[in-house]
């Protein structure tokens, strides 16, 4: 379904600002936002030139109005949200924890379980703790700039957890839960190679070693531990129902052989072989970090059962656990996999590349952490799959930017043009519309020939007579784009198009980084007076956060329309 709501409001936005809605430019910014419309074009223009005509026959007073109710509205949805309560929940008794493998890095379908579970332990002023789980230094080995990237988006995002735990540093807690088992007759250590307790429990059966009796399996789990096994060699199992609908369940695997040897750990090297899956170390952590609740996707139900009986075997009590559905983004790429083959092969320039919806990517694009924020809590806890369209986030984003942004003009591939100005004037464009306390950009503009550039998108709008913005209506003559007038309603009456523009003289050179492509362009001489890490924007083309300035060349990148 098209989202004729987001083309209503840009095409109010864009007669406000300039006079009358144009269909080109309208549709310009609803293909920046919604990229995945390129596909339905022909359908799209058709929706785009309907409301168009319906935009520019409204009452402007009344455009406003109704432009104003849609702001007050959404800015009531992001900041006032109704997070229900928690079942069981006691006041300074909610303890909660949001446990990364580190991996990798935050993306944006990470979000819910953090932001949820710190927004919980806030409201019932509980506890609230990050747990690294990297007890996999071989399949999916932890990598120190993970640890520390996850930590910078974590801070980014404003989120101050009660304490980091690292699991790699727990080794010892969980060879003790597991001496315990044993002892109890709750665990056995199985030679069986995988294939042959495959076919044992496959069937409902009990492999050999499963009734050795506890002085054999305190045996056998010392010689593990102290090496006498391989990788491979030897498993600890938890004993659970044999006849349990889901094979997954029956006996699963406690601890395991890796030999760190070969892949050793990023923090323990090659100090501990034995390494417990995740289904024991998470149960184990979160009895005696005293976890009240948890937070995490639904995929997750089948490991419940399978820590359920952690629980009962130890006799704790369990957490509360609150399952919700994955987040899906369609404009985003979330894959890990994906996304470290892509830097591996130099598609990607990094886990922060502006195509990711990783959270470096969005941070590097210069978003408000609070757009991240406000958004994920908007969408819920829902149990079924909740879609993040980016149009959400870059809405959400503005609101909160937009105040900070100064305006610049920025072309991106330069078309070189001569005005002429029969007569001395004096250019002054507010820094920001609604603040004139910024100050202005000025420029004194001599009568004769001027050299401007302009942004290759507009070559099609110079026609006969076009507006430079801020400066006047120019036209054809003699050869030359002659100022006729300076005045702006005359240039609505007209109907002709708006251009932004760069004076040649003092132009400053200015790479603006798009996802899909990279432009060596230009813009005023002003934009030197921003900092790196500024937002910005660049009146006609968005927002953009400044990276870079080396010398009087600046490097920006996009953030969204």
């Amino acid at each position: 379904m098209i989202d004729r709501d987001l083309i209503w409001r840009l095409a109010a936005e864009n007669r406000l600002k300039y006079g009358e809605a144009s269909t080109k430019s309208v549709l310009g910014k609803v293909l920046a936002s919604k990229p995945e419309y390129k596909s339905r074009i022909r359908e799209v223009i058709s929706v785009v030139e309907e409301v168009v005509r319906e935009v520019n026959n409204e009452d402007l007073d009344r455009l406003r109005e109704l432009i104003g109710d849609i702001g007050k509205r959404r800015k009531r949805s992001t900041e006032e949200f109704n997070i229900p309560e928690l079942p069981n929940a006691v006041e300074g008794k909610v303890y909660t924890r949001f446990a990364p493998n580190p991996d990798f890095v935050l993306h944006l379908g990470s979000l819910r379980p953090l932001i949820y579970s710190y927004e919980y332990a806030r409201r019932y002023r509980g506890r609230f703790y990050v747990r690294f789980e990297d007890t996999d230094p071989k399949t999916k080995r932890p990598e120190p700039e993970f640890y520390e990237g996850i930590r910078r988006d974590i801070e980014w995002l404003g989120i101050k957890p009660d304490k980091y735990v690292y699991q790699s540093d727990r080794l010892e807690l969980y060879y003790q839960v597991a001496r315990c088992l044993i002892r109890r007759g709750l665990a056995y250590v199985c030679l069986c190679t995988r294939e042959e307790f495959k076919r044992y429990v496959s069937r409902g059966a009990a492999c050999p070693h499963r009734e050795h009796d506890v002085t054999v399996n305190e045996e056998l789990f010392e010689r593990i531990l102290s090496g006498v096994y391989g990788e491979g060699e030897a498993v600890y199992r938890v004993k659970t129902d044999l006849n349990h609908p889901n094979p997954s369940v029956r006996d699963w695997a406690g601890l395991r052989i890796i030999d760190t040897s070969r892949y050793p750990h990023p923090r323990k090297g090659d100090k501990y072989i034995v390494w417990p899956l995740y289904n024991f170390s998470c149960a184990v952590d979160d009895h005696y970090m005293e976890i009240s609740h948890v937070l995490r996707g639904s995929e997750h139900k089948v490991n419940e059962e399978k820590q359920h009986y952690i629980f009962r075997y130890m006799g704790w009590r369990e957490p509360v656990y609150i399952h919700h559905g994955r987040v899906a983004i369609p404009e985003g790429i979330l894959s890990k996999s994906r996304i470290l083959k892509g830097i591996k092969e130099g598609l990607f320039s990094g886990v922060d590349d502006p195509r990711l919806a990783t959270i470096a990517a969005f941070r590097r694009r210069g978003f408000h952490p609070k757009a991240l924020y406000n958004v994920v809590l908007k969408t819920g806890l829902s149990t079924s799959i909740t879609t993040i369209d980016l149009s959400m986030l870059y809405r959400e984003n503005k609101r909160l930017i937009d105040k900070d942004s100064n305006r610049y003009f920025g072309v991106r591939e330069p078309i070189e043009i001569e005005v002429y100005i029969p007569e001395d004037l004096k250019v002054s464009i507010r820094r920001h519309p609604d603040y004139p306390e910024r100050g202005y950009r000025s420029y004194s503009l001599a009568k004769g020939v001027h050299k401007i550039l302009i942004d290759v998108g507009d070559e099609g709008n110079l026609g006969r007579s076009f507006r430079l913005i801020g400066v006047g209506n120019f036209r054809m003559d003699g050869g030359l784009y002659t100022l006729f007038s300076k005045s702006v309603d005359e240039a609505r009456r007209l109907g002709i198009p708006f251009i932004h523009w760069v004076l040649r003289e003092g132009a400053v050179k200015t790479t603006l980084i798009y996802p899909d492509r990279i432009y060596s362009g230009y813009s005023e001489k002003y934009l030197l007076g921003e900092g790196v890490g500024r937002n910005i924007q660049f009146e006609r083309l968005g927002y953009f956060k400044i990276e870079d300035i080396d010398g009087e060349v600046v490097k920006t990148i996009f953030t969204h329309p």
